[in-house]
C-alpha cells in the first residue's frame, strides 16, 4: 500500500514511520524543511509528488488553514482523483464538512480520523483514531487505521471531528482544575502522596491527574508530546463550535487566557502541563 502523509511534525513524523514498521511505502511532505527526514519515508519537494503515486493521503496538519493551504492550494483538480484523502487534524465539524466537499467536487474521498494519543502511541500502533465518514471508505482505510491503533467509526463526517474536540476541551479542563488543587496543596503544606491516595480513592479522580502530576512537581514541561500552543488552538476552537450550537463555554474563556499569557511568556512549544505553572507561578523567596 502506497501512503502519502502530508504534516511531518511531532505526530506526523511518528506515524509515517509506523505505517513503514507496517510494511507500506510511505512518501512525506512537510511545508518547512525538517532537520532529518521520518525513518524509511521518501521525502517529496511537493504535495503532487507525495500525493500523485499514492494510493491513500494521510493529513496531519494544524489546523483548518493549514489544511486547505496543502490540499487545494496547489492545483488540485486531476490530483485527487480517486484518491482517499484521511484527515488527522484537529478541526471543527462545519470545516472538516467543508473540506470533504471540496475532495468530493475533486474526484475524490474523504475520511476524517483526528486521533487520542501523542508521540508514544503514534509509535507503538496504540492511538484511539475518531473516525467519522461513509463506512465504504472506512473500510478501505481499515488496514491504515488498524496499523495506528484502535479505530471508532462515530458516524458521518463531522461527529469524527466534535468527538476530537470533546476530548481536548477535557484535557485543557481537567488539567486545569487539577493545577488548582494540586497547588493549594502545595500552598498549605499539605503531603502530596496522601493527598493523592485520596483522591485515587474517590470518585473525583482521572488518570490524567497522575500522567502529569511529575512534572507539575518538578515543573519540567520540556519534550512535549503535546504542546501548550496546539491546546490554546484546540481550546478556542471548541469554544467557537460550541457556541454555534448554543452551548454555554463561557468558562473556558478564562483558560484560553491563561493559555495564551503562557504562549505569550514563551511557553507555547511546551507540554500542556505548562498550565500548571501559569496557574501557579513559583514565588520567589
Amino acid at each position: 500500500m502506497n501512503i502519502a502523509v502530508l504534516g511531518l511534525g511531532l505526530m506526523g513524523r511518528a506515524i509515517a514511520e509506523r505505517l513503514v514498521k507496517a510494511g507500506m511505502t510511505v512518501r512525506g511532505y512537510n511545508r518547512s524543511a525538517l532537520s532529518a527526514p521520518p525513518t524509511g519515508v521518501t521525502m517529496s519537494e511537493s504535495v503532487a509528488a507525495a500525493v500523485e503515486p499514492s494510493d491513500i493521503v494521510w493529513v496531519m496538519l494544524a489546523d483548518f488553514a493549514a489544511c486547505e493551504s496543502v490540499l487545494l492550494a496547489e492545483n488540485p483538480w486531476d490530483l485527487f482523483k480517486n484518491k482517499l484523502i484521511i484527515n488527522g487534524a484537529t478541526i471543527g465539524p462545519e470545516q472538516s464538512r467543508a473540506l470533504a466537499e471540496s475532495i468530493k467536487q475533486l474526484g475524490g474521498h474523504y475520511l476524517e480520523s483526528p486521533v487520542l494519543g501523542s508521540t508514544p502511541q503514534a509509535e507503538t500502533g496504540t492511538l484511539q483514531i475518531l473516525v467519522g465518514g461513509d463506512p465504504a471508505d472506512v473500510a478501505v482505510a481499515d488496514p491504515v487505521l488498524k496499523a495506528l491503533g484502535k479505530p471508532t467509526h462515530f458516524g458521518g463526517i463531522g461527529q469524527g471531528a466534535a468527538v476530537k474536540l470533546a476530548m481536548n476541551q477535557l484535557i485543557g479542563s481537567l488539567t486545569a482544575a487539577f493545577s488548582m488543587s494540586l497547588g493549594l496543596v502545595e500552598r498549605e503544606g499539605v503531603d502530596v502522596d496522601t493527598f493523592m491516595n485520596t483522591l485515587r480513592d474517590s470518585a473525583l479522580y482521572a488518570p490524567t491527574f497522575d500522567k502529569k502530576l511529575d512534572r507539575m512537581r518538578t515543573r519540567d514541561f520540556a519534550a512535549a508530546n503535546f504542546p501548550l500552543k496546539h491546546l490554546l488552538k484546540d481550546i478556542r476552537l471548541f469554544t467557537e463550535v460550541a457556541g454555534a450550537q448554543q452551548i454555554d463555554a463561557r468558562m473556558l474563556d478564562g483558560l484560553a487566557r491563561i493559555l495564551a499569557d503562557g504562549v505569550t511568556a514563551g511557553h507555547a512549544d511546551e507540554d500542556y502541563s505548562a498550565l500548571f505553572g501559569q496557574i501557579v507561578p513559583n514565588i520567589t523567596p
